[in-house]
């Protein structure tokens, strides 16, 4: 442990420090969306936002390489198809009033299989693996700054409207009728849930970053009583395990975005077994 708090300190070493800044600043966002994911059951829309991200970022590396669009970077694109994503999710779930299970998987597998086409047109050579799988330790001070904003804006939004979102999530019909646009707040929600995808494909990738959304917030599912103590203790677990995740793979030389993966695992099966045994809420 201090060789990684002397490595933490040593100032050749800024991109381990980016890495452990990123890790903070990311529990935030993961901690605040992923509780609103576990609480309204839509991890598998979360999941279908996350995929279709590859689209958007192969459409801006073709488009960059090809016709020198250097103002479509990576992170432009992959916010356009995750909004497109979102949008279309909530239109299908407004207009008809039912889950929307083809839609998702349609995105799901088409936003990858176009992503993966652009890849295979652009010239040279791209790999997709650094998407895929991410890479906390390439982030930059941009990241950090984008991160932080996004941080911003989601404490803002859940602490404006905590009331309409948290009734949202546990009872969308008993909203509606206290006169709550549901609606709006669905798609509000949506949208939070794709900024998030997005700015945080860094932290372990676009294939694993609904796995940081669901498994905190479903490990402190059993132990708190309010939606407000879920995001605090989520957030709490998502910062141990991307530090622990970080630790680890400095020490065995490991991929640290599965590494935090299945520290996050871990974490949620400890969780379950604790609430079966009764050492969760009374």
């Amino acid at each position: 442990m201090n060789e990684f708090w002397q490595t933490l300190t040593d100032p050749d070493m800024r991109f381990f420090r980016s890495a452990f800044y990123m890790g903070l600043l990311a529990s935030v966002s993961f901690g605040i969306v992923g509780s609103y994911v576990v609480a309204k059951r839509v991890s598998y829309i979360a999941g279908a936002i996350s995929h279709a991200v590859l689209a958007g970022i192969g459409a801006s590396v073709f488009f960059s390489r090809t016709q020198g669009w250097t103002a479509l970077d990576p992170v432009t694109g992959a916010l356009i198809s995750a909004l497109l994503a979102a949008f279309l999710l909530s239109w299908a779930r407004l207009a008809s009033g039912d889950r929307e299970d083809s839609l998702i998987g349609a995105i799901w597998s088409i936003g990858m299989a176009v992503g993966l086409l652009f890849f295979a047109a652009t010239p040279g050579y791209t790999d997709p693996m650094s998407y895929l799988f991410g890479n906390i330790l390439l982030i930059g001070p941009e990241d950090l700054r984008r991160v932080f904003i996004l941080d911003v804006i989601i404490v803002v939004i859940a602490v404006t409207f905590y009331q309409q979102l948290q009734a949202v999530c546990f009872d969308e019909e008993f909203a509606r009728v206290r006169g709550i646009h549901t609606g709006f707040f669905y798609t509000l929600l949506l949208v939070l849930i794709a900024f998030t995808v997005v700015l945080l494909i860094s932290v372990v990738g676009m294939v694993l970053v609904v796995a940081l959304l669901t498994l905190p917030a479903a490990a402190a599912g059993p132990f708190v009583r309010s939606l407000r103590q879920m995001m605090a203790l989520s957030t709490v677990l998502c910062l141990l395990y991307l530090t622990a995740g970080l630790y680890l793979s400095f020490r065995l030389d490991w991929p640290t975005g599965p590494t935090v993966i299945v520290l996050a695992g871990a974490g949620y099966l400890v969780a379950l077994v604790a609430a079966r045994l009764g050492w969760g809420r009374a």
